[in-house]
């Protein structure tokens, strides 16, 4: 069965009887099944209106309300200049049905005093991450799916791993770690916490924050909202558009989200945002999480935002897998006010950082290693260029303009086609349909030298001519 959304407006009082006809009836029209509704959506200012929220009660779905200018981005068949005037957009229950990716079914129905319309809920493996891309894939593939940069671990960080080896009998001393992440972005050993990788940050923020109204800023990398919906919440979604390069207006995000989550730079569109943007977004009583996890390929850490704490209720995330090829260590760290670092350090199983994975941390945060990370920062901005400028030599494929991070996302009718044509031409790439607010004409490529890069552009101009015959 189909799962949908209902997008419902209404004049101030209507009636929840009328509201519930209405969709009723719009549904059996349209030969669909009440059963199949997962959501009534609406504008914010809506939200509260006894017959709305009454008909979601009734119907036994959440009321999702967005913010106006969200949903009057959002391009719909039957526009109307008086809904824009009163309610800043030009159609509450088309663009509120549409605005979590799904595709029209119904346009906009009518009754006295209410409006409606229905829209396929948008469905996305929040669960697919890019290594699905090359495991057990039974072939030789060049991996452009995963964004762990290439040649890593180094050789002095894999023998100093090695080295820790001799001391595992003794349980994990987190100390030296915590102190030398401490140092490298200037705050008290207080506002640093060590975790299993970026990821289990993420879990410790559902079960431990007490979030009443989490949103989640997409598309970005959907293990955020994965574990927020595992520890039971309902997620909210601001969905940034293509349009507009993937450009967050912190307008969007609704004024009484308590918990925000964002990527910068943004897996998959490599958007890296202002710092400023960010910080606007920081509330009294709202938990900011910025996940930063591949700003150190960003050549000088611009608009970063690790290290401030002037900005309330700030969570930044950090991992150590991407730069330097830790994924099967599993160690990232949070940066975050005190007492906001104790409540997640309580959701914790004692030592849950491994020896090797401290001692890493610990490499890692080294002057030298941070000019080396620097370093290849600046070899992957190249690089980019390259990739990009490569790109635009295929009138069938539009880049995402000014990525920042060590991948790059495109889009190409057939996607999904040529994600195929490449992979039986040796190039494993992430598909991107599996992030909320892209389809499967969206694509990932992960950064790579100038020769694997050559290697790909020749196999994407053969998969490419495939398409056209």
């Amino acid at each position: 069965m189909t799962q949908l959304v209902v997008g419902v407006g209404g004049r101030a009082g209507v009636s929840v009887a009328e509201v519930c006809a209405l969709v009723e009836e719009t549904l059996r029209g349209a030969g669909l099944a009440s059963a199949a509704v997962t959501a009534l959506a609406t504008v914010d200012s809506k939200a509260q209106e006894v017959g709305l929220a009454g008909a979601a009660k009734r119907f036994g779905v959440p009321l999702i309300g967005y913010p106006a200018a969200q949903l009057a981005a959002i391009t719909v068949p039957h526009p109307s200049e008086a809904t824009r005037t009163v309610t800043g957009t030009p159609s509450v229950a088309e663009a509120a049905a549409l605005a979590a990716g799904g595709e029209l079914l119904v346009p906009k129905r009518r009754s006295v005093a209410a409006t409606c319309a229905v829209a396929t809920a948008q469905a996305h493996d929040l669960r697919h991450h890019g290594d699905a891309e090359v495991i057990d894939a039974g072939a030789d593939l060049v991996d452009l799916a995963v964004n762990v940069r290439a040649d890593t671990p180094p050789q002095w960080l894999r023998q100093r791993i090695a080295a820790s080896l001799g001391d595992l009998a003794a349980y994990p001393d987190g100390r030296a770690a915590r102190a030398a992440v401490a140092d490298r972005h200037g705050l008290p050993v207080e506002r640093v916490l060590l975790t299993a990788g970026a990821a289990e940050a993420f879990v410790l923020i559902a079960r431990a924050l007490d979030a009443v109204r989490p949103v989640v800023v997409h598309p970005q990398f959907t293990e955020p909202e994965a574990a927020l919906r595992d520890a039971g919440h309902r997620v909210d979604r601001v969905v940034l558009s293509a349009a507009d390069g993937f450009r967050l207006d912190p307008a969007a995000v609704p004024e009484d989200a308590d918990l925000v989550v964002v990527g910068n730079p943004t897996n998959p569109t490599s958007v890296l945002h202002p710092a400023a943007t960010l910080a606007a977004l920081a509330r009294p009583g709202r938990i900011l999480v910025v996940d930063e996890a591949f700003m150190d390929a960003v050549p000088g850490e611009r608009e970063a935002l690790a290290g401030r704490t002037d900005v309330p209720g700030l969570v930044v995330l950090r991992s150590l897998t991407k730069t330097w090829g830790l994924a099967g260590l599993r160690i990232g760290y949070v940066l975050a006010e005190p007492q906001v670092v104790a409540q997640l350090a309580g959701a914790q199983p004692l030592w849950p950082v491994s020896t090797p994975a401290l001692v890493a941390a610990e490499a890692c945060m080294a002057p030298a290693a941070l000019a080396e990370a620097e370093e290849a920062a600046r070899r992957i901005a190249v690089d980019r260029a390259h990739l990009v400028a490569g790109l635009a030599e295929f009138d069938e494929v539009t880049v995402v303009g000014a990525a920042q991070g060590p991948f790059v996302l495109i889009r190409v009718a057939g996607g999904a086609q040529v994600r195929t044509r490449l992979r039986a031409l040796g190039f494993a790439v992430r598909r991107g349909d599996t992030f909320p607010g892209l389809d499967g004409s969206w694509l990932r490529l992960a950064v790579r030298d100038r020769a694997t890069t050559g290697r790909l552009l020749q196999a994407l101009d053969h998969a490419l001519a495939l398409a056209a015959r």
